[in-house]
């Protein structure tokens, strides 16, 4: 290969990559949006989950998948890198003032957010199939039950009811990413997110 040929294929790379990352005002703009709406749903949520952690935690768990939601239309529906970051992160900051938490429900959009985006991370955003949304479903709805074993002190439960929990919350993942992923592509079929 010619030095002028490897100059070319440098170059041809640099613009690939730097195309990757960019985010355009419309994905801007449409991410602000999504995690405006996201926090609106997430708000009363989060009260709520709070609320029922103590006396129903099974009941408690059967929302967490709506932490997903935001991340998983973004990422469905602009096919971006790190959008599904960038949403939990807007979600995160406009619910400081309303969750009781402070700036810890951006750490928490945050760690929910990673795990929509972790398996496409894997592929380095190359490949968009239906599944990896489901993968990371599964993922957050095993690891997150083992993360909260104290706080949900599972250790007292009996083994059918710590294996329930962990079903009601793969349940509850999987179930928001499959809203996350029918609300996207509707949004898509009516114009919202332009070419892929």
């Amino acid at each position: 290969m010619s030095g002028a040929d490897a100059e070319s294929v440098r170059t041809d790379a640099v613009r690939v990559t730097r195309g990757r990352f960019r985010f355009p005002t419309a994905i801007l703009l449409t991410c602000a949006a999504l995690g405006v709406a996201g926090a609106a749903l997430l708000a009363p949520m989060n009260w709520a989950s709070t609320i029922l952690t103590g006396p129903l935690p099974f009941l408690g768990m059967a929302l967490a998948g709506l932490w997903l939601l935001p991340s998983v239309i973004a990422l469905r529906l602009l096919r971006r890198p790190l959008v599904g970051l960038l949403v939990g992160l807007i979600s995160g900051l406009v619910l400081v003032p309303f969750s009781g938490h402070g700036f810890g429900s951006v750490a928490t959009n945050l760690w929910w957010s990673a795990f929509t985006e972790l398996p496409f991370l894997f592929v380095l955003w190359r490949y968009w199939g239906t599944w990896m949304h489901y993968l990371g479903a599964l993922a957050i709805g095993i690891v997150y039950p083992i993360s909260a074993w104290a706080w949900f002190n599972l250790g007292a439960m009996s083994l059918p009811l710590q294996i329930a929990f962990f079903a009601v919350t793969i349940a509850s993942c999987v179930g928001g990413t499959a809203l996350g992923i029918l609300i996207a592509d509707r949004l898509r079929r009516a114009g919202v997110g332009g070419k892929r």
